[in-house]
């Protein structure tokens, strides 16, 4: 009878937790991604971003590559084909947590600074990256923006224009909406 009590108890404690914890989600976030360089600027935005938060700071984002529109097609025909080979690789993704948690009050309104330490995925490539970013709570619902940079070696993408049309860092804007 004891361990049918203990029993009882770990489960009604998890249950309290998982019904605790808050997940934010949205398939309708934004990522753009800019490269300056000498010959030519280039962007392309996403507006299909699948995207989950939960109150305890956990987060995973992922995008389909060949969802990127660029003002020129002829740019995007590059992009997918020649330097993300999106055939192979049709997503990157990021999963991670937020490391300052307890600056967050995600029942309060306000903006807060986050930092996030995670694994980004692009190209096949797997590497371990901080971001900074702000966290708005507006009458529930959850926004966030965060603007980084990432070296196009570090993924393996190569192509012949790297460095003189396109350059050999990008930035990246992330912007979402979350319900």
């Amino acid at each position: 009878m004891k361990k049918a009590g203990y029993i009882f108890l770990l489960c009604t404690t998890l249950i309290a937790t998982v019904q605790a914890q808050k997940v934010f989600q949205t398939k309708a976030g934004k990522i753009k991604f800019f490269s300056t360089a000498p010959l030519e600027n280039i962007a392309a935005v996403n507006n299909q971003v699948d995207s989950k938060i939960a109150t305890n700071g956990q987060m995973v984002f992922m995008v389909a590559i060949r969802g990127f529109r660029f003002e020129n097609a002829t740019m995007q025909e590059h992009f997918n084909e020649n330097y993300m080979e999106s055939d192979k690789y049709p997503k990157a993704s990021y999963m991670g947590n937020i490391i300052n948690l307890s600056d967050i009050n995600f029942l309060k309104d306000g903006i807060y600074n986050a930092t996030t330490i995670g694994d980004l995925e692009i190209h096949g490539v797997k590497r371990k990256v901080t971001t900074a970013g702000i966290i708005e709570i507006k009458s529930g619902k959850l926004y966030i923006k965060s603007i980084f940079k990432i070296k196009l070696a570090d993924y393996n993408i190569k192509g012949a224009w790297i460095g003189e049309k396109i350059a050999k860092e990008i930035e990246i804007t992330i912007d979402c909406k979350y319900d």
